[in-house]
This record gives structure tokens, C-alpha cells and sequence, in this order.
């Protein structure tokens, strides 16, 4: 697993893991990596520092002060990520079909042409999900659950 910074054209800044750097690639240039903040699907690498082990005889005390706990809220989301969480769901429920639980198998029967091509969205076990992936099936995850839908 690799993980990268990266930045959408409109300057939002984001990570995300990938399964290789070929993984990466083959996902970029499918468009499938999209902004996490605005859906932005041009998204690229950014410059990033190297993570770098201390040498074996560094003084193990040695440590990185963090911001007084009271200074952070990850509760909290930036200002307007809710609002395009709500707007990319609309968009996805709207423009796709929900497959539910039977994504992974409806994706590789649309990929191989035994099923009509259209878009669709459900939910995928991440060992069937890799498997897609490494199979070159074009998917993404999706930043929201979908509602399941009975009936």
C-alpha cells in the first residue's frame, strides 16, 4: 500500500491509499480519482515529505509536540464539505443504479459485457473490491453510505 498526497485543480488538498503506484496510475488515468472535497476528477500528486525512520540509536525520547487537544474538533468538517457530500449523493443516487450487495459481481458483469452498461453504486467486500481493482475494472469508493434500500 502507497499513500499519496494529492490536489484537485481547484486546489483542495487530499490523501489517499492506493495498492501500488501502477494501481495509481492505472486509476488516474481512468479519471476514477476524484477530489474528496468537490469531486474534482483532476486530481494529482502533491508534494510530499518523505516519511523517514529515526536512526537505530536516536534518542527515543525524542517527540513531536501536538496542539493543546482543546484546539482540535475532527468532529467538526471543514465549512462546505457536508453540503457536497449531500450534493455528490444526489448526484450518485440520481445518475446510478443501486446494485446493493451484488456490486462487486454486477461491476465485472459490466466490465466483460454480459450486462448493459450503465452507472451503478452498492456496497463491495474490500477483498472483492481489490480484486476488481486488480482486475482492471474501473470503480471508486464512495465518500458516503449508501441508504439501503428494502423493498
Amino acid at each position: 500500500m502507497i499513500q499519496y498526497a494529492l490536489k484537485c485543480s481547484n486546489g483542495h488538498t487530499f490523501d489517499s491509499w492506493f495498492q501500488s503506484a501502477a494501481a495509481y496510475d492505472k486509476l488516474a488515468n481512468a479519471g476514477m480519482v476524484t477530489c474528496a472535497v468537490c469531486g474534482d476528477a483532476c486530481a494529482e500528486k502533491a508534494i510530499m515529505t518523505p516519511r523517514v525512520r529515526p536512526a537505530r540509536k536516536a534518542d527515543a525520547r525524542t517527540t513531536v509536540p501536538l496542539p493543546a487537544a482543546d484546539t482540535i474538533n475532527v468532529a467538526t468538517p471543514p465549512a462546505g464539505v457536508e453540503k457536497v457530500l449531500a450534493e455528490l449523493r444526489r448526484k450518485v443516487e440520481e445518475n446510478s443504479d443501486y446494485v446493493g450487495k451484488d456490486f462487486a459481481a454486477e461491476a465485472r458483469k459490466i466490465y466483460l459485457g454480459d450486462a448493459p452498461e450503465r452507472a451503478i453504486y452498492g456496497e463491495a467486500k474490500p477483498e472483492d473490491a481489490k480484486a476488481l481493482i486488480d482486475d482492471g475494472v474501473p470503480v471508486a469508493p464512495l465518500p458516503f453510505i449508501p441508504n439501503r434500500k428494502t423493498n
